[in-house]
Order: structure tokens, then sequence, then C-alpha cells
């Protein structure tokens, strides 16, 4: 029996050996090099704060079998804990280096937060205390895609925590930097990652980047808007889906549906200049600081701005919810005149509080001047703005048409703006031609259900109609719809379809 047992034991070591010297050898296959730095040797000093703040190139090779996507992280064991300066996951299985300065879309990646300003970018070490200093970048490969909750806040720790089970291997490469005394004591102004990235063409303007992301903190939206600025704009980044009632009010439907966007990102001029002439777009001319985008109050896109047409007012055809906004031919959530809810929402309540920007980097207040004072009859512009001491000029809303933005009265390139396409993937017709029906709707509410799905349901002559719809289980960004629709004479259809990045030169009826 003794001799069974020992047998049995020597089989079992070896079994053991052999899976311990295969997962070795997995590792050691796995590995991490860079055109510009070694392991154990310095980080060059361009990819810190004291440089050009951009990340350096790393490259990995010797993936294990069954790799099926990659998560980075760059980290530092300080005093006081860990701090993270890049986290990037579900990198694709075909992606095998990271340039420097990268950008990712949707189908390359996501980015995660760093712990340093706690956005979705590249932090450059920038230490204030003395000696060298670790920086380490580990490379995982994954069995899996990393599956998180749309309100996910990805940082280094939730992604260490979801990657546990489905890390097949990992590469890791330690560098070293030692900034000089000058240099602590002259720390150089913090810069931002462009989005997307930018020529190197001027520097940016980092007061007014300041001014724009202050306004989005100071009423509270930090958690779900964020603002990247590159050399030209302020990317200010949202899914468009405020956090308040939306449609209710509503008796002009066009049978749309409020569904979040994808990395849509509203560029706002950093150096304003007035044009020579207005702009006037069959889309959005500004964001709010929700990041909800703003249209002029016109249901047909561009219009007469010197003269007011009540057959294509929004508001007064009862196309607006209680809250200022409703959405349009993408399924889009957007303002046509004071976004009220919003307003009721901010932390800084206050006629002194911006609402919102123009894309040609003026800001947005309310119906009052920002000192408290009483907007005067014919003060404002024909885009519905005036002359400001800050910022050189200043948009309000106001009560009587033309309510909001109307036009913009600075330089702006409208190729570079921001369009929600409709939903891709409706082969069958079934959401391209919704109209408003004759005579409107009566009851119009718009639900979250307990099992997270969305419904907006109404009344047509005694009639209940519906459009229902849920993340699809095998694409966050696809939904799965149901719906009885006016305009598609009454038949209950279905449908998945899909929110793809939003395309800045695409034509989009409104």
């Amino acid at each position: 029996m003794n001799n069974i047992w020992i047998c049995v034991t020597a089989l079992l070591c070896r079994v053991l050996l052999s899976a311990c010297d295969d997962t070795a050898m997995q590792q050691s296959n796995f590995t991490i090099s860079s055109s510009i730095m070694k392991d154990g040797g310095p980080l060059p000093k361009t990819y810190t704060c004291d440089g050009d703040s951009i990340n350096p190139p790393i490259s990995w090779q010797g993936a294990p079998e069954g790799t099926q996507s990659y998560a980075i992280i760059m980290h530092h064991n300080a005093p006081d804990g860990i701090h993270w300066y890049l986290t990037l996951y579900n990198l694709a299985a075909n992606i095998t280096h990271l340039d420097n300065d990268f950008s990712l879309n949707k189908e390359q990646g996501q980015q995660g937060t760093n712990s340093i300003n706690q956005k979705k970018q590249y932090a450059p070490p920038c230490s204030k205390g003395p000696g060298e200093k670790a920086y380490t970048f580990t490379v995982y490969a994954l069995s899996e895609q990393v599956t998180l909750n749309d309100n996910t806040q990805v940082d280094s720790a939730v992604l260490l925590d979801a990657i546990k089970e489905i890390t097949l291997a990992s590469a890791e490469m330690t560098v070293t930097y030692q900034r000089n005394q000058t240099e602590q004591q002259n720390p150089p102004k913090p810069t931002v990652k462009t989005v997307p990235a930018a020529t190197q063409v001027k520097k940016i303007d980092a007061q007014r980047c300041q001014a724009i992301e202050n306004s989005i903190k100071e009423a509270g939206f930090s958690s779900s808007v964020t603002v990247t600025c590159d050399q030209e704009y302020a990317y200010v980044a949202s899914s468009t889906y405020p956090d308040h009632q939306m449609m209710t009010g509503i008796t002009g439907t066009n049978e749309q549906v409020p569904v979040p966007a994808l990395n849509y990102a509203a560029p706002i001029k950093l150096q304003p200049k007035k044009a020579t002439k207005i702009t006037t777009i069959d889309a959005a001319v500004g964001v709010a600081v929700n990041g909800v985008p703003i249209y002029d109050y016109s249901s047909q896109g561009e219009l007469s701005v010197e003269e007011y047409d009540p057959a294509h007012d929004t508001f007064t055809l009862g196309q607006l919810d209680i809250c200022g906004g409703h959405s349009g031919r993408g399924d889009d959530y957007h303002y046509h005149v004071s976004p009220t809810c919003m307003i009721d929402t901010m932390k800084n309540q206050g006629s002194d509080a911006i609402i919102g920007w123009g894309y040609d980097g003026y800001p947005l207040y309310g119906n009052d001047n920002p000192d408290g004072t009483t907007i005067t009859e014919g003060s404002l512009d024909v885009c519905n703005g005036q002359a400001d001491p800050e910022f050189g000029y200043r948009y309000h809303t106001s009560t009587k048409p033309p309510y909001i933005i109307q036009c913009l009265v600075g330089e702006v390139d409208t190729s570079q703006l921001p369009r929600v396409a409709p939903l891709s993937g409706d082969t069958q017709g079934i959401r391209a031609d919704l109209k408003p029906p004759v005579g409107g709707v009566s009851d119009l509410q718009y639900i979250t259900e307990e099992d997270g799905s969305r419904r907006m349901q109404y009344t047509y002559q005694r009639e209940n109609y519906f459009t229902t719809y849920r993340v699809n289980e095998q694409n966050e960004q696809c939904y799965d719809f149901e719906q009885k629709t006016i305009s598609n004479g009454g038949k209950i259809e279905q449908g998945t379809f899909c929110r793809e990045t939003q395309p800045s030169e695409a034509k989009v009826n409104h």
C-alpha cells in the first residue's frame, strides 16, 4: 500500500511540475519591448511632464494561444500607495503595439482612468519627491474581453479585479525616471491628451480649456462628461443621455426615442474669433454642460435667422418635452430651447452659471445677464447673444423666439461638427420613416423598467402605441427593439439596431 501512495504522489508531482513548467514557458514567451527604452533602463524625458507629456511606444509579442484581447496598466508603487498612469482594456487581439500619443476607436479598445486627474488619458510621470522612481508597464493577455457595466468608472483596481479569472499571461517592463531639482521647483503647466490626435501646430489655450472644464465640474456633471483639449478644440464627450426625465409633455412626437450615443465628442473652439458672416447649420450648434447637444429652435434644420418661422418652431408645435428637448432622427436626445430640467439639477444655479458652449467657443448663459440684471429688449443680436467682457461674446436663452443659440457668430469648421447618425441595422426600415401623427398624441410617457429596458408609450385616437428597447446581451452598443407605431400602421415590429462611432462628416437630416 505504501508503495502505491509513493507512486501516486510521484506521478502527481510530475504533473504539477509539468504544469508549472508550461505556465513559466507561457510567461517567458510573452514579452514587452520598446524602440526607445528597455527593461531596467530610463524613461526618456519626452514621455514625462518635463517633456512632451505623451505616452512612450511599447510592443508585445509571444502571447499564448487563445488570447482574445489585451489590457495594459502603467503604475508606480509610491509611499502613499499605488499610482497609475495608463489603463487600457479590450485591446483587439490583432493589436501588438502602442504608438506614442496613441488614440483608440471603439473597435481597437477602451481606456480607463488614471489616478492623477481621474481622466481617460495617459498621465505623464511628474513626481515631486526626491530620487529615482520606477514605473512598470504590464500587458495582460486575456482569454476574453472584459465585461463591465456601462456606468463603471474603470481604474486599475477595477480592471485588475475584472481580469483576474481571464488572464492567460502577463509581461512587464520597468523603467526609471529622476527629476532634477529645477524641474520639481518649476513644474510645467499640465497638458491633456488630444481627442482626436491633432497636429502639433500651436500651444494649447490652457485658460480657455480650464474654463470649459470648470463649467462642467461646477455644474456637477464631471462624472458623466469629460473634457479633453488639443491645440484647437476642447472636446466635450458624453453619451448625450441626460440624468433627468425625458419626453414628458410632448404631443407632436416623431415616435423617436432617446438612445445613448457612442463616443459623442463636441468640439469647442479654444480660441474663438468673430467670423465675417454668421453660420447656421442643420445640426447641433453647441453643447450643454451635461453633454447634451443644443440645436436652434427649428424642426427643419437651417433657417432664416432674420425672420422667425412659427411653422417650424419645435416649441409651439408641441414637439419638445418639459425639459426643452426631444429625440431626433438619430434617436438622439437634444435641446431646442432652454434646458430647464438640466438647470434645475445644476450645483451652481445662478445667473452667472455657464449652461453650455457654442461650437465657435463662446459660452451660453440663461435668461439674465451674468450679474443678475435683466436683459433689456433689443439687447440680443440675431444669434441671441451679446458682447461679453470676459469671453468677448456670449449667448443667452430667452423666453421668446429664438429661445437659444440660433446661429454662430464665431468662426467654425462645420466639417468638424459631430452628428448622431440613425441606429444601424434597420434592414426592414421600421424606424426609417417615422413622422409626427396629425393632431398629436396624448399621455406620452418615457420610463425605465425594473429590468433596465426603456419604454415610450402614448395614446393616439384611443389606441395605445409604444416603443421599447433593451441592451442586447451580445453587444452593449446594440439594442433590441419592439414597437407599435402610428407611422407604420400599428403593427408589432421587432429588430436589433446598433450605435456606431459618430461620424463628423455624415449628413443626417434632423
